[in-house]
C-alpha cells in the first residue's frame, strides 16, 4: 500500500498509518519543523494499547514533497482533511503539538466537526490562538522573535537546527539539565530532511495565523496541556487562553517542562492523553 496520498493541488503528502483499522484512530500533527517521526514515542505506546495511529509530514516537511506554495495553517488543514477522507478516519482523537496544535485547531473546526469524523482533541504546547504581538494581542511574542528565527534559518539553516534542540526547545539549556545527544541529533535529522522554503515560510503560519475563532468553534472535549518552562511557545498565552476560549476542555500545566515534553517526559504525557481519551 502506498505511504503517499496526492492532494487536490497536487501535492504529495508521506503518511504512518499503523493497528487494525477497526480500532479507533489516532491522529498526529507534528511541530515545526519536524516530521511525524517526532510521534514516535506516541505511536508506539497507542498502538500497543490497541489504537490505530495515523501521522503524516506536513506539506514540505519530512518526506512529503517540497512544494513552493501552500505554506500556511488553512493549507495544513485541508491536508490534513485530505488524508482522513482518504483513510475515513472516523472517531478519531486528534493530537496536535506546536503547529500541529493550530494544525489540529484549524482542522476540527472547518473539517472534522462539520463532517462529523472527530471525538476528541489533544493541544500539547500548541500556538493558538495568536503567538505574535499585534495591537490587539499586546502580550503576544514581538515581531522581533520570529525575524531572528527568519534570519537564523537563512543564513545557516543546519548549525540554527543544532542550537535549538540543544538549547530553548528541551529545556536543555537550564542549569543541571543534561541534554541528550540522540534526541538532539534525531531534531536535526527531522529537520533537515523538509524543505528551507517551507520551514521559513511555516515561521509566519505558526506566527501570525489568529486562531481564537478556531477555538471558539471547537465543541468536542479537549485536552489542554504545557509546561510552565515552554521557552518557545509561552504557557500564560497559549495553554490558559486556549483552555478559556474552548468550550468543553482539560487542561493540565506541568511544572518545570519544556516544549519538548512529549519527547523527554514521553511517559507522563502518554499516561495522561491515554486517561483522557479513555475517560
Amino acid at each position: 500500500m502506498s505511504n503517499f496520498i496526492t492532494t487536490t493541488d497536487g501535492v504529495d503528502i508521506f503518511y504512518k498509518d499503523w493497528g487494525n483499522k477497526d480500532a479507533q484512530p489516532i491522529m498526529f500533527h507534528h511541530g515545526w519543523p519536524l516530521s511525524s517521526d517526532d510521534w514516535d514515542a506516541q505511536m508506539l505506546f497507542f498502538l500497543s494499547k490497541g489504537y490505530r495511529v495515523v501521522a503524516h509530514d506536513r506539506r514540505g516537511h519530512g518526506r512529503s514533497a517540497q512544494v513552493d506554495f501552500g505554506h500556511d495553517m488553512d493549507h495544513y488543514a485541508a491536508d490534513a482533511a485530505a488524508l482522513v477522507a482518504h483513510l475515513d478516519l472516523k472517531n478519531a482523537i486528534h493530537i496536535g503539538h506546536s503547529t500541529g496544535g493550530g494544525e489540529v485547531a484549524r482542522y476540527v473546526a472547518q473539517y472534522g466537526q462539520p463532517q462529523g469524523r472527530v471525538a476528541k482533541a489533544v493541544l500539547v504546547s500548541s500556538v493558538p490562538p495568536l503567538m505574535a504581538q499585534t495591537d490587539t494581542n499586546p502580550d503576544g511574542l514581538p515581531m522581533e522573535v520570529f525575524d531572528g528565527i527568519r534570519a537564523a534559518l537563512a543564513a545557516n539553516r543546519a548549525q540554527m537546527y543544532r542550537d535549538f534542540p540543544t538549547g530553548p526547545f528541551y529545556g536543555f539549556n537550564r542549569p543541571g539539565a543534561t541534554g541528550l545527544a540522540g534526541v538532539i541529533d534525531n531534531w536535526w535529522r527531522q529537520g533537515m530532511m523538509g524543505s528551507a522554503l517551507a520551514h521559513y515560510e511555516g515561521i509566519k503560519a505558526f506566527s501570525e495565523t489568529d486562531q481564537t475563532e478556531d477555538l471558539k468553534a471547537i465543541t468536542v472535549p479537549t485536552l489542554v496541556l504545557q509546561g510552565d518552562d515552554d521557552q518557545v511557545v509561552p504557557y500564560k498565552n497559549a495553554a490558559v487562553i486556549q483552555a478559556q476560549l474552548l468550550q468543553n476542555a482539560t487542561s493540565k500545566i506541568y511544572e518545570g517542562y519544556s516544549h519538548g515534553m512529549l519527547t523527554v517526559n514521553a511517559d507522563v504525557l502518554n499516561a495522561d492523553i491515554l486517561a483522557f481519551i479513555q475517560a
